[in-house]
């Protein structure tokens, strides 16, 4: 039996395998041969888009104006030393300083004059500008009389009258918006820097308006306290401010504000009592080369003021002056730095003079070149008017 089985087993099964087989041929493809590999073409991933900065943090806003506490221990002590010094009452001085308030904008404003920040190329470019020139040139005409007058009288050049008002007021344009009195009690009692400097320009505020009859409450000017056309300070005005030579003779007022007789002779006396020399000039036409310059400007110090050097010494460092400036001639070297090279100029007494109205050199130069350009103007022929047919 079994070996009739397997026999049968074997007979059977033959056919069924040929069979799987050849069904297995036909369900299989027939294999080729593999196709070159082509890359698939992958478009670019772009990058992200940066993400946006963070909103800027809003700028600080200025503390609000405030009224000043008149208990504070300093500003009792004012009070009752101006009150004794100057035989006023000092409920009249209490009364008025309880109307003053404080300005935080006027602090941050005296932190960053632009004398401090700006190099001489950049300050002269603010302000000796052709429209300021042209300006000084319309002023000054319309200006003839009084400024010859002065002249005359004085011997200070029209032209550093009218530049001095240009620069400080273009022309009393602009002659502050600050109450005067809110600016010195800022810088009086909130300005520990020069606070002691500011309060006594605030006690002769309080002097000058009683002298001038000036309503302290509405008298405008910097955020220095500078006041009219020319900007002097309370001190300046009391001192060096005078009647001008063409104001009628029942006026005895100085007015800084509004009469140019008084404004025009006040900044001429100015310059007369801190030493102005007659028909000299302030800055000389000095020469050098770069090399000179570029070795010289940088041991100048800009806050320097003095008339610190002699000519002989200017050109002992290698400065070719004018044959009629004497050896002995007192001078001060002046850094003022241009866009593409260093510079240096050499300042006479007269210089130092200006710089005594503004301490500051950058000041004083701008001044003369203003006063320079302005003269030169007034000096070509005026063109003939166009009649009209």
């Amino acid at each position: 039996m079994i070996t009739v089985n397997a026999a049968l087993r074997r007979s059977l099964c033959a056919p069924a395998l040929l069979l799987l087989l050849a069904l297995g041929a036909c369900a299989s493809p027939p294999k080729k041969s593999a196709p070159t590999a082509v890359a698939p073409v992958v478009a670019p991933v772009p990058a992200p888009a940066p993400s946006p900065p963070p909103p800027a943090a809003p700028a600080p806003l200025p503390e609000a104006p405030a009224p000043f506490d008149l208990e504070r221990e300093d500003i009792r002590a004012f009070i009752d030393e101006v009150s004794t010094k100057n035989s006023i009452p000092a409920a009249d001085i209490r009364a008025l300083l309880a109307q003053g308030m404080h300005q935080p904008r006027i602090t941050a404003a005296i932190t960053r004059p632009a004398e401090s920040v700006l190099r001489w190329f950049e300050y002269s470019n603010r302000l000796v500008s052709a429209e300021r020139i042209a300006r000084g040139v319309e002023f000054a005409r319309s200006q003839s009389a009084r400024l010859e007058a002065t002249h005359t009288k004085t011997g200070v050049s029209p032209a550093y009258i009218v530049a001095i008002i240009g620069i400080e007021t273009n022309y009393g344009r602009n002659k502050g918006s600050w109450r005067v009195l809110d600016a010195l009690m800022t810088l009086g009692f909130n300005y520990p820097p020069r606070s002691r400097f500011f309060r006594s320009e605030l006690e002769q505020f309080l002097l000058l308006v009683r002298e001038e009859k000036l309503d302290p409450l509405s008298t405008l000017g910097s955020y220095a306290g500078a006041m009219g056309a020319p900007q002097f300070m309370p001190s300046s005005y009391r001192r060096y401010a005078v009647n001008g030579t063409l104001d009628g003779a029942g006026d005895a007022r100085r007015d800084l504000f509004d009469n140019w007789d008084d404004v025009i002779g006040s900044v001429a006396n100015y310059f007369v009592e801190h030493g102005w020399q007659r028909e000299q000039s302030a800055i000389l036409a000095a020469e050098a080369s770069d090399e000179t310059m570029a070795a010289v400007m940088p041991t100048l110090d800009r806050r320097n003021l003095e008339l610190n050097e002699t000519a002989a010494g200017a050109r002992a460092r290698g400065f070719t002056l004018p044959e009629s400036i004497s050896d002995d001639t007192r001078v001060i070297l002046l850094p003022a730095e241009l866009a593409d090279r260093a510079n240096v100029r050499v300042g006479l007494r007269n210089f130092h003079v200006i710089t005594r109205y503004n301490r500051s050199i950058l000041y004083a130069m701008a001044v003369h070149d203003l006063a320079t350009a302005i003269a030169a103007e007034l000096a070509k022929p005026v063109p003939p008017a166009v009649s009209t047919p």
